[in-house]
């Protein structure tokens, strides 16, 4: 890999042309970070400077980050300016701001937003500035007004007196989503799920929410409306994925995903690892210490795509189903009669000594006419639960 080379972990902006505008502020000294990220997601970048910016970082930095052309003055190569997909301004002043809602247009990155606007293309400003201008009435009227011209205006956390951009990965997240926005309601089920045996002990299962956030994480960028639905979970979830109900026992996730689905959910896809055996009855307080052996009874619990079925017709439906000790074509096939008794439009199936093997391929994506492909990387489980989408709609 050569030093201008970037690892590719998405798909969100590929073949996609974003206009990165940089104003001046010290949040412009982040525009390598940014226009790295933005090539991780397939993006094609031009870069627009003002003159204040270059006082931060230099053209020749930028260059090297977007490896494609940096516009610094009216002299640059202005074909930049039109056959764009998006444009980003990053850091946004508050003078970029008012001049964008006036109509000025006193540089070429002005004349782009302007050409944006009249096009319809979608346009993300991130603004950067203390926190007495950012509460300044004007500027949150030169806001309102981006806003009702289409623009989305995206503010990062108050820290030390600033509302300081968020990061490169939050940004590039939510342009992903603005340039791909589609009307595709998603809700995401992930983690373990526990059942409390008394008020500080409790039974649970095995999983992280690693997988079911990858899965949210990878819809959002490509514009759909997600909601995840999270038991136990032990990553860190990602920022922009707002939506996230957290219903760590088992009856409460069935309840919250039985309201949701009043709603008319376009895609489900059952993640969570949900307890087969759950506890009756928890016992109030704390069962005592040193009392000898403790028998604890366990009850079949609901099984939640079962319980969904007649709520979710004709929304598509993703099932995982993990097995261990079990040969491949017993996998595919338990997978299959999940697929016919819950009504799943597919499956991912995996094995327990299969995961994150060297070799091992990530699962199996079983559809209801029996069909298997083999998944090699969480990212073809990305795809493939995308492809299952499109094909539904």
């Amino acid at each position: 890999m050569r030093d201008t080379d970037v690892e590719i972990r998405g798909s969100s902006l590929k073949g996609r042309h974003v206009l990165l505008g940089v104003s001046g502020g010290i949040a412009a000294v982040d525009t390598v970070r940014l226009a790295r990220e933005l090539r991780r997601h397939g993006a094609n970048v031009s870069v627009i400077m003002t003159p204040s910016a270059q006082q931060v970082i230099t053209p020749m930095a930028v260059r090297w980050a977007c490896q494609g052309e940096v516009i610094t003055d009216w002299d640059g190569d202005l074909t930049a300016l039109s056959g764009f997909d998006a444009v980003l301004v990053t850091p946004a002043t508050r003078n970029i701001i008012a001049s964008f809602i006036h109509g000025v247009m006193n540089g070429p990155l002005l004349m782009a937003l302007a050409a944006a606007r009249g096009r319809n293309c979608p346009i993300m400003m991130v603004p950067s500035m203390h926190n007495d201008l950012a509460n300044d009435p004007v500027t949150e009227d030169l806001v309102i007004e981006c806003v009702k011209s289409g623009v989305k205006v995206l503010w990062g956390p108050e820290e030390e007196g600033k509302r300081k951009t968020p990061n490169h990965e939050e940004i590039v997240a939510r342009l992903g989503n603005l340039v791909n926005k589609n009307t595709t309601s998603v809700v995401v089920t992930l983690g373990a799920t526990r059942s409390s045996i008394d008020d500080v002990r409790y039974v649970q299962n095995t999983s992280s929410g690693k997988t079911g956030y990858k899965i949210a994480d990878d819809l959002y960028r490509h514009g759909m409306d997600v909601t995840c639905v999270s038991g136990v979970t032990t990553c860190k979830k990602p920022d922009w994925l707002s939506l996230d109900i957290n219903c760590p026992d088992p009856d409460d996730m069935l309840r919250e995903l039985k309201a949701l689905a009043k709603d008319r959910i376009d895609v489900w896809i059952h993640a969570a690892a949900v307890l087969d055996y759950i506890i009756p009855e928890p016992v109030e307080g704390k069962i005592a210490s040193l009392q000898g052996a403790l028998d604890i009874q366990l009850t079949e619990g609901a099984k939640h795509i079962k319980e969904l079925r007649e709520l979710c017709e004709g929304s598509t439906r993703i099932g995982f189903k993990l097995e261990s000790g079990i040969k491949q074509k017993d996998l595919v096939y338990r997978a299959h009669a999940q697929i016919q008794t819950a009504g799943m439009t597919a499956t991912i199936a995996n094995r327990m000594e299969d995961y994150g093997k060297e070799g091992k391929p990530r699962g199996w994506l079983i559809d209801a006419h029996g069909a298997n492909f083999v998944l090699e990387t969480e990212d073809d489980m990305c795809e493939a639960i995308r492809s299952v989408i499109e094909n539904n709609r």
